[in-house]
């Protein structure tokens, strides 16, 4: 048992500094080809961030554990919205970016009510998997086209030979972590939930989901510590996209399968409740010119604890 609790926070290590290594060369390799700082923002780091999810998920999905990496997805953004963000705004009050209120947030909605029309049968399959990587693709398509149109997609290249070099081999490594501390967390936690009989979906939704929401959570920490309080608030519903949007499809393609009723009615459903919640208060925050605060904050913390203690319920 001591083994595979060290063996998780080995994998939970590999996933954070690969997903950063990763970050590292690839920013320098698109720096090298003349491609925008905006860009990279939008695509590297944004990927990054979401590294550890999207791996350890579509290990899970190999491994046909459909329930842990669908635990994983739901456990991160209630995570995201009800701890990192409920922490980060009892502390400091954040003011409410006008672009996230005209398109982020209402996507971000969007996603998860087609989430729950995808549920709602209780199986998640190819088919409701690829209607998540068309959205995802779209939205990629029109982000560039976006960028395009305003001349910022290209900048300057500054092709080095050795940092190129150095570059690739950043990526490699990073994917390399990235691959083993997701085989490594998957396996462990595994273990450990077989050795307390607890369902993979239970262990998706705390173990798992904690883990690979620290980089999230460090970058919130970081944005207050530096003042960037509005990247705080974007970082999170940035992030709870992405979860949907290229974690999700993995169960769904490579090991479709039949979804719990709790898993509907208890997580799909407490996760739309807190991104309905953050998007209510966003918007009277921008109506009422005030800041998403402490109110909103406990709000979001008392409501993850809320559904936690219903998780501890089954146990």
């Amino acid at each position: 048992m001591f083994l595979n609790i060290t063996l998780i926070f080995i994998g939970f290590a590999g996933l954070i500094w690969g997903g950063d290594r990763f970050v590292v060369g690839a920013s320098s390799l698109a720096r090298a080809f003349g491609i925008s700082p905006l860009l990279i923002g939008l695509t590297v780091v944004a990927f990054g961030t979401s590294a550890p999810e999207i791996f350890s998920s579509a290990v899970a999905a190999l491994n046909q554990q459909p329930e842990l990496a669908i635990g994983n997805t739901l456990g991160s953004n209630l995570f995201n919205i009800g701890v990192v963000l409920g922490l980060t705004t009892l502390f400091v009050p954040l003011k409410t970016p006008s672009i996230l209120i005209k398109q982020e947030l209402p996507f971000l909605l969007f996603i998860t009510t087609l989430t729950g029309a995808l549920f709602v049968d209780l199986y998640f399959g190819p088919f409701d998997a690829m209607c998540l990587c068309l959205i995802i693709l779209l939205a990629s398509f029109k982000i560039f086209r976006q960028k395009k149109d305003t001349n910022i997609i290209g900048a300057t290249p500054n092709f080095n030979l050795r940092n190129v070099f150095f570059a690739f081999g950043y990526i490699l490594l990073g994917v390399t972590l990235l691959v083993v501390g997701a085989k490594i967390l998957v396996s462990s936690a595994t273990s450990i939930a077989e050795y307390f009989g607890v369902s993979d979906v239970i262990v998706g939704l705390t173990i798992i989901a904690w883990g690979t929401s620290l980089p999230e959570l460090a970058t919130s920490i970081s944005c207050i510590l530096k003042r960037k309080y509005d990247i705080a608030l974007g970082n999170v519903v940035g992030s709870n996209l992405l979860n949907i949007l290229a974690v999700l499809p993995f169960p769904g393609i490579l090991s479709p399968s039949m979804i719990e009723s709790t898993v509907f009615y208890r997580d799909y459903m407490s996760m739309f409740f807190v991104t309905l919640l953050l998007t209510g208060f966003c918007y009277y925050g921008v109506y009422a010119n005030k800041k998403v605060g402490r109110l909103a904050g406990a709000t979001f913390l008392l409501t993850y604890l809320g559904w936690f203690v219903l998780v501890l319920h089954e146990l």
